[in-house]
C-alpha cells in the first residue's frame, strides 16, 4: 500500500500528526519533497521542538527559505511567540482601543496585558499563520509537520478558541457601541470592528479548510507498539469530533529483516500490533514503512523514504528521479 491522492490539485493542506518519536517529521518532509516535483510546495513545522533543520541538514527558521537540492520546495518553522508578537505589532492600535474603550484599564495596564502569554493563543496564531500563507496563494501545496498529539489537537481546536475570544471581544464592544449610540444617536464601525470581522473570517476560513476533505487531509503516523497504537486510535477519534476524517495512515519502523536473532524477535513482537492496526483501522489505507538501518537525514535517505511512501504512485515514478542531492 502507498499514500494516495495527495497529488490531487484541489488538495492544498496536508497535515502529519501522531505520538512523539514516530517519524512525523521525516514523513512530512519526504511527502513535501515528492509533491514539490509537480507542485510549488511549502513545508511548515508547528512543533516547538523544530526538527526540519536537522532532517534536511539545512538551517530553517521563522522565515521562508528555499530547500537546497529540491526545486519548488520551501520551508519555515513557525514560532508561536513570534507569530503572536507579529499579530500584536500589526494590530496594536486596534487592540489598545478595544481594551481602552471596553475596560477600566489604564495605558500601563493595557500594555502589560498585551505582553501577557495567553494559554492556547500560540496554537491560534500558528494556524492563523498557515491560513495567511494559503490566502497569499504563493504555493500549491502546504505540508504541515505538527508537534506530538496533544499539541496537534490544540492546533486543530484553535478556530474554536479564537471564535470564543472574538465573541468575548464583541460583547465588550457591544457595551461601548450602546453607550455611543445612546449619546450620539448612531454608531459608525471603526478599525476595531474591522479587526474583529477579519478574525471572524479567518475562523471561517480555517474551519472550511479543515472540514473539506477535498482541500485538507490529516495523515496520522504510528509505529507498531502498544502506546503508539492506542494513542493513534484516540487521535483519530478526537479528529472525528472536529469533523476531520483521516482516510490513510503511516505505520513507521516496521521490522522486515530476519537476519539476526534480535530482528526475528522484534518482527514477531511487532506482528501482534500490525494485526491490531489492520483491525482497528480497517477503513484506512495503511502504509507500512520498514525500519531503516540508518537515520533518515538528508536528501539521500529521504528519497528512499519517498519510494516506500508512494511506491508505484505517479509521485514516485514522475518525481523522485528529479530530486537532486
Amino acid at each position: 500500500m502507498a499514500l494516495a491522492g495527495l497529488g490531487n490539485k484541489d488538495l492544498n493542506l496536508i497535515i502529519f500528526g501522531g505520538k512523539g518519536g514516530v517519524g512525523k517529521t521525516s514523513c512530512a518532509i519526504a511527502t513535501a519533497l515528492a509533491l514539490s516535483q509537480n507542485f510549488k510546495t511549502l513545508l511548515i513545522s508547528t512543533d516547538p521542538a523544530h526538527s526540519l533543520s536537522d532532517c534536511l541538514e539545512q538551517q530553517i527558521g521563522y522565515s521562508i527559505v528555499n530547500i537546497e537540492g529540491a526545486a519548488n520546495l520551501s520551508a519555515i518553522e513557525v514560532v508561536a511567540e513570534e507569530a503572536m508578537s507579529e499579530f500584536i505589532g500589526s494590530n496594536r492600535d486596534e487592540l489598545k482601543k478595544l481594551l481602552s474603550t471596553s475596560t477600566n484599564l489604564d495605558d500601563d495596564d493595557i500594555e502589560e496585558m498585551l505582553a501577557l502569554s495567553v494559554p492556547g493563543i500560540d496554537e491560534v496564531m500558528s494556524f492563523k499563520t498557515i491560513i495567511d500563507f494559503m490566502e497569499e496563494g504563493n504555493y500549491e501545496k502546504y505540508v504541515v509537520d505538527t508537534a506530538p498529539t496533544g499539541h496537534a489537537l490544540r492546533l486543530l481546536s484553535s478556530p474554536e478558541l479564537l471564535d470564543e475570544w472574538i465573541k468575548m471581544a464583541a460583547k465588550m464592544r457591544w457595551k461601548y457601541r450602546y453607550m455611543i449610540t445612546s449619546f450620539s444617536g448612531s454608531y459608525q464601525p471603526d478599525d476595531v470592528d474591522t479587526l474583529l470581522l477579519s478574525l471572524k473570517k479567518t475562523v471561517k476560513r480555517i474551519e472550511n479548510t479543515l472540514h473539506d476533505k477535498n482541500k485538507c487531509e490529516f495523515v496520522p503516523v504510528c509505529i507498531p507498539e502498544a502506546m503508539a497504537v492506542n494513542e493513534t486510535e484516540r487521535l483519530i477519534n478526537d479528529l472525528t469530533k472536529f469533523g476531520i476524517f483521516p482516510g490513510q495512515m503511516v505505520v513507521n519502523n516496521v521490522m522486515v529483516s530476519e537476519g539476526c536473532d534480535f530482528c526475528r524477535k522484534r518482527k514477531v513482537g511487532q506482528s501482534h500490533y500490525l494485526k491490531m492496526i489492520r483491525e482497528r483501522f480497517r477503513g484506512l489505507n495503511v502504509v507500512e514503512i520498514p525500519l531503516f538501518t540508518e537515520e533518515i537525514k538528508g536528501l539521500r535517505t529521504l528519497k528512499r523514504l519517498i519510494e516506500f511512501l508512494f511506491e508505484d504512485n505517479m509521485i514516485k515514478n514522475n518525481q523522485t528521479g528529479n530530486l537532486n542531492g
